[in-house]
């Protein structure tokens, strides 16, 4: 990818902090519910004739599902630090000639925001800048039994679009808004992947000539969680839409499934963690990943290439440390001869 930037910029002061938030749009309220409960395992916190919302943390709503109807995502919403944080990203936006519009009272209303301002991207995509979003000290109640999601500082998780082009839309999440390039690759096929805090991406892009959504990841406390998730998704037939595997950039363990949205679900468990002001974007050549994730609704010659990487990947040996958390672990002591005298040996 010739205009990826080969090493680090610094960090531009007017950067969204995380995504905060996600309006997708539905026909059936109800469907969504049990799906975005049940399955997903967040909290049902809302629901009317037009619309539900749902709750993952300490924000009162991270899920806002409108049913007008349609399908996908009607709007992403990247949370700012501050009201300094937001009039700085503005002004921004006007010396470079981007239109926006400052938002409403009422939709800063239904968003549980204090102030924000949306535009579209070069894509067509809507997306929302805010601070200020309402929490609760009510505890989170989950709609089945997980640990929990790994959300806070790191934002909801992470979204991925289909574009027609990449190199439009690099720019624009690049140069205008300060999205820090994490990595990128060209085969299987074209992505590029962004960070804006310690996650290793909350946005990223994959050309495939379509304009739209691909999937959103959320990111589970505890793998059991994931693996109970996946029990009961392959109870639905149709529901898994990608296998459980690993990812080669980010690390993560995780299976895919079909929203009522019409795109698709990550649940993910043990996510990389980066550090912004250090990092700098590298070309993989892995591919997506390490092992597993095969996508059964890929036509065969391109599930068949993607299937070759994660093979060679098997072949050439490729491991990754497990990323884990304080409290979701134990360290075991070694019990290969081998590996206890390679660790020996390195002390």
């Amino acid at each position: 990818m010739s205009s990826t930037p080969a090493s680090r910029s610094p960090i531009p002061d007017f950067r969204p902090q995380s995504l905060g938030y996600i309006g997708m749009r539905a026909k059936d309220l109800d469907e969504w519910a049990g799906y975005g409960t049940r399955l997903l395992g967040m909290q049902l916190v809302e629901k009317g004739k037009r619309q539900l919302a749902l709750r993952m943390d300490d924000h009162k709503q991270r899920l806002i599902v409108d049913a007008d109807g349609g399908e996908g995502v009607g709007c992403y919403g990247w949370e700012m630090e501050s009201a300094a944080a937001l009039d700085r990203l503005a002004a921004h936006l006007d010396a470079n000639g981007v239109r926006f519009a400052r938002g409403s009272k009422a939709l800063a209303s239904d968003r549980l925001v204090t102030d924000l301002i949306s535009l579209k991207d070069p894509v067509g995509n809507q997306i929302e800048f805010f601070h200020g979003a309402a929490v609760t000290p009510e505890p989170f109640v989950p709609g089945r039994n997980i640990s929990g999601f790994r959300t806070g500082p790191l934002g909801l998780g992470h979204v991925v679009m289909m574009v027609d082009r990449i190199d439009e839309a690099l720019r624009f999440y690049r140069d205008i808004l300060g999205f820090g390039v994490s990595d990128y690759y060209d085969n299987p096929f074209k992505a590029c992947f962004f960070h804006v805090n310690p996650r290793h991406h909350s946005f990223a892009m994959i050309e495939t000539g379509q304009q739209k959504v691909h999937h959103m990841m959320v990111e589970f406390y505890s793998f059991d969680d994931v693996g109970q998730g996946y029990d009961l998704a392959q109870m639905e037939e149709g529901r898994v839409s990608v296998t459980l595997g690993r990812h080669a950039g980010d690390y993560v363990t995780s299976y895919y499934t079909w929203n009522p949205s019409g795109f698709m679900v990550e649940c993910g468990w043990g996510g990389r963690s980066i550090d912004p002001a250090s990092w700098v974007p590298t070309e993989r050549k892995e591919g997506p990943s390490i092992w597993g994730h095969n996508r059964a609704w890929l036509p065969e010659a391109e599930r068949k290439k993607a299937q070759a990487h994660t093979l060679k990947n098997a072949e050439n040996g490729l491991r990754r440390p497990v990323q884990v958390i304080e409290g979701n672990y134990e360290l075991m002591p070694g019990t290969c001869p081998w590996w206890d005298r390679a660790i020996a040996k390195r002390a």
